[in-house]
């Protein structure tokens, strides 16, 4: 069914590789419950979600394209989900902004069954595509620094240092310390180890209590977060969420698209520019997307973490299957994870880090060109200022077309690229925010 021998891999190995990809990306299931709490979605229901998501993306991947690739909800749309589609809109609760996630994953499902997902990738310049990702990643590094007070609000500049002396700020700092010289060191696991170092320190400094225990049965949502798809089309066409579903869509297809790519390329499994069982593997993050939404849970995509599992001789979707297992173990661990959550000093370097990581597109950017550079530059300084993904994706698409259009190379921009820019100037000019 693996094709063991073909690809030259065996079951040990492939176990071993199952493992190293679920260690390094473990942390979700901490972070995104933290995240998505903050948007008044029960932790519990974000935790069994995050997993069902997990096992559903994951296993798609393995059994149906064969790729040692894991799919999860996606960092940086949790927390565009939490602090700009819910926090910044008084009359949207998580449970319309689900919809959102819902309507973005159907059409998710749709265009990865069509070739448009390939068009649409290939007609969005790619100093945008550097830019929204950069910017994801900047947005997300100083979301985790505000949540444990190191930057903190300033009346004359907005922000500023927060209190150091803080037990939030100090842990914080000791876990981000931990954490980063681990993955200096290339230790497997860097930010599921640096998360459990700064748990153990918060446990004996009186900041982290286990009064619920640490194990017990894993225990399903009352109430579904989306069980009637009609409505859920009719909360965004009510509430005007065109553009958090664009931005849902547009971000994730990147993501995915990309790290999928990257991750068949380290395996050696493309064949020369094509990646084989494509669309299988591109309906992974969409059918996770759709199944997530239902049960409560952000957008999902391809981890990059799944290339720690191929460095470790990975090369089958027997990788994915034993991923997936791993995660369906964590979901008797609800205790655990519910109390480390509290503490976001715990949580929060591995937001840092990632951002981090997430901004090396910048090298990437033709900075040479201004037609070209500031759009993108655009894009990555209005994302965290604003708290908003799409709308930092709104001012990238306008100013684009606008600078071609005034340099006279209009023709060098794609129909679509024009839509786009009159849709989104339409929805920062005549929708509140």
């Amino acid at each position: 069914m693996f094709q063991l021998k073909e690809n030259g891999t065996d079951v040990k190995t492939e176990v071993i590789s199952g493992l190293t990809t679920f260690l390094t990306m473990v942390y979700i299931v901490v972070v995104n419950p933290v995240i998505l709490h903050n948007a008044g979605v029960p932790f519990n229901q974000v935790f069994i979600a995050t997993i069902i998501a997990v096992i559903v993306g994951t296993l798609w991947m393995g059994l149906m394209a064969n790729y040692p690739i894991a799919v999860a909800p996606g960092m940086g749309l949790n927390a565009y989900f939490a602090y700009s589609v819910v926090g910044s809109h008084h009359d949207i609760t998580y449970m319309t902004a689900f919809s959102a996630v819902f309507v973005s994953g159907i059409l998710f499902v749709i265009l990865s069954l069509t070739s448009f997902r390939e068009k649409l990738i290939e007609m969005i310049p790619d100093n945008l595509k550097h830019g929204i990702t950069a910017g994801i990643g900047l947005f997300i590094a100083f979301l985790g620094l505000r949540m444990t007070g190191i930057i903190a609000d300033n009346k004359e500049n907005l922000v500023g240092l927060g209190d150091l002396h803080s037990p939030s700020s100090l842990l914080a700092l000791f876990g981000l310390a931990v954490t980063i010289m681990l993955m200096v060191l290339n230790v497997r696991g860097a930010l599921f180890i640096g998360m459990i170092l700064t748990g153990i320190v918060a446990y004996f400094t009186g900041q982290l209590n286990f009064h619920e225990g640490i194990v017990s049965m894993p225990s399903f949502p009352e109430k579904l977060a989306i069980s009637n798809p009609i409505a859920a089309f009719g909360d965004v066409i009510h509430y005007s969420l065109y553009s958090v579903v664009f931005s849902f869509l547009l971000v994730t297809i990147f993501d995915t698209t990309g790290t999928i790519i990257g991750v068949a390329h380290q395996a050696g499994l493309m064949k020369g520019h094509t990646l084989p069982r494509a669309r299988q593997a591109l309906l992974s993050d969409s059918i996770a997307t759709t199944v997530g939404a239902v049960f409560g849970t952000s957008p999902s995509s391809a981890y990059i973490e799944s290339s720690t599992g191929v460095a470790a001789g990975g090369r089958t979707g027997l990788t994915s299957v034993v991923t997936a297992v791993l995660f369906a173990i964590a979901a008797f661990f609800g205790p655990l994870v519910s109390a480390v959550s509290e503490i976001s000093a715990i949580t929060a370097p591995a937001l840092i880090i990632v951002g981090s990581l997430m901004m090396k597109n910048i090298s990437k950017i033709n900075w040479n060109e201004l037609d070209e550079a500031f759009p993108a530059f655009f894009i990555i300084l209005s994302m965290p200022l604003t708290s908003s993904i799409s709308t930092g994706i709104a001012f990238g698409f306008i100013s684009y077309p606008l600078l071609k259009v005034i340099q006279g190379k209009w023709r060098a921009v794609h129909p679509l690229m024009y839509l786009f820019a009159v849709l989104f100037f339409c929805q920062l000019a005549f929708s509140s925010h």
